[in-house]
């Protein structure tokens, strides 16, 4: 079992963090392993896989050193820095650390994930790490920046949803969903996956916690500011890609935006998620809102720094009943 050790002032200290590079690594591992977790990922991975297989076919020397740095059970170093936590940092400012790791520790990093030495064509070049950023920075601009409006509102909501969770159950509840394996202990324990790896002493350490849209996770540690960090794949309704829309009929009762919002509201969710899923401004969802709050079809209720809404009895009744016409003129046709 894999877990570190983490004392009461570190835990305290723990922060959720935005990384446009986190973002990007995590939709290049889907790329790599070409699998996708739920049918908006596919449609994705469908749309992009093409040129990236096309453009490593066109450069051995990175496809080669991508088999090297996923290794077997380890991703290198060089292809998940930790973090900084610090303020709203730029693609570019993330993606210099990445260009300016050494050709020492590049090395050094691939012989950890390959578990043994480097292929002849990787163990006397100088230049991976600037292979290993133009490649991120391809996948940056090709694949991401132009979603990355709506993946930072996911990100965002996300953010809303954990601090909401820690705020009702407390790092158990919160940490429990948050990746496969990852669990809390007790007595300061968080277990992080299931590899039989020795514990680790995050005492001094800054823990950050990293959600990315791609359906992958992974953790990583720097010794030096001393950091670490969990990242992990958002809420999967969130991160599913966009939601269905609203039966027509209800559509054209309450028209398709409010009626999206009302169809949405099957579980709890405050007004940052429904902006994510739905893709309407902060302003268009409160004003849907107040309209469903006033009609009696949703509820809303406080916890700690949040309000969250959720349907009615009535809400339900219309939804549902809404789903019982379309089925009987389904059936009456013909």
């Amino acid at each position: 079992m894999g877990w570190w050790q983490v004392d009461a002032d570190t835990l305290a200290g723990s922060r959720f963090v935005i990384s446009p590079l986190t973002e990007t690594i995590a939709g290049f591992l889907v790329l790599a392993k070409a699998t996708a977790g739920h049918p908006g990922e596919r449609a994705w991975l469908d749309a992009h896989l093409p040129a990236y297989r096309s453009r490593l076919s066109a450069d051995p020397v990175t496809a080669l050193f991508v088999q090297a740095a996923l290794g077997h059970h380890w991703i290198a170093d060089v292809l998940t820095p930790t973090p900084t936590g610090e303020g709203d940092p730029a693609f570019d400012d993330e993606l210099e650390r990445v260009r300016a790791t050494s050709a020492e520790a590049v090395r050094a990093d691939l012989a950890v994930a390959l578990r043994g030495p480097l292929p002849a064509a990787l163990e006397h070049r100088d230049d991976l790490a600037g292979r290993a950023a133009d490649l991120l920075d391809w996948v940056w601009r090709e694949t991401v920046l132009p979603t990355w409006p709506r993946r930072r509102r996911v990100i965002e909501a996300d953010i809303a949803a954990r601090s909401e969770r820690l705020s009702q159950g407390g790092w158990v509840a919160t940490l429990g969903g948050m990746r496969p394996d990852m669990r809390w202990l007790g007595e300061g324990r968080l277990q992080i996956n299931a590899h039989d790896h020795p514990p680790r002493d995050l005492a001094g350490a800054r823990l950050l916690f990293v959600p990315v849209t791609p359906s992958t996770g992974w953790v990583s540690l720097q010794p030096l500011p001393h950091r670490c960090a969990v990242v992990y794949p958002c809420w999967g309704p969130l991160a599913a890609g966009d939601p269905p829309p609203p039966p027509d009929a209800l559509g054209r009762l309450l028209g398709r935006a409010r009626a999206g919002v009302l169809v949405l509201l099957d579980d709890p969710k405050s007004t940052t998620q429904l902006v994510a899923l739905t893709g309407q401004g902060l302003g268009s969802v409160g004003r849907h809102l107040k309209v469903l709050l006033d009609a009696r079809l949703v509820r809303r209720r406080r916890t700690g720094r949040s309000v969250l809404y959720s349907r009615t009895r009535l809400g339900d009744a219309l939804v549902e009943g809404e789903g019982e016409v379309e089925g009987e003129r389904d059936e009456g046709g013909g």
